[in-house]
C-alpha cells in the first residue's frame, strides 16, 4: 500500500498545490509568499487525501 500511497500522493499533491496556487493568483496576491504558502497547503491536505484513497483502493 505504501507504494501505492506515493503514486497517488504524486498526483494528488501536484494537482491541489496547483489549484491552490491558481486560487491564490486569482485573487490577485502575486508575492512569492502567499504562492509559496498555498503550495504548500496544497500538498499538506494531499497527504490525507492519498492515504485515505489507497487504503479504500487496497480494500478492494
Amino acid at each position: 500500500m505504501t507504494r501505492l500511497f506515493f503514486i497517488i500522493y504524486t498526483l494528488a499533491g501536484t494537482t491541489l498545490a496547483g489549484s491552490a496556487i491558481i486560487a491564490v493568483l486569482s485573487m490577485n496576491m502575486f508575492d512569492l509568499r502567499s504562492i509559496l504558502i498555498a503550495a504548500a497547503a496544497g500538498a499538506l491536505v494531499a497527504l490525507p487525501v492519498a492515504w485515505i484513497v489507497a487504503r479504500r483502493i487496497s480494500a478492494g
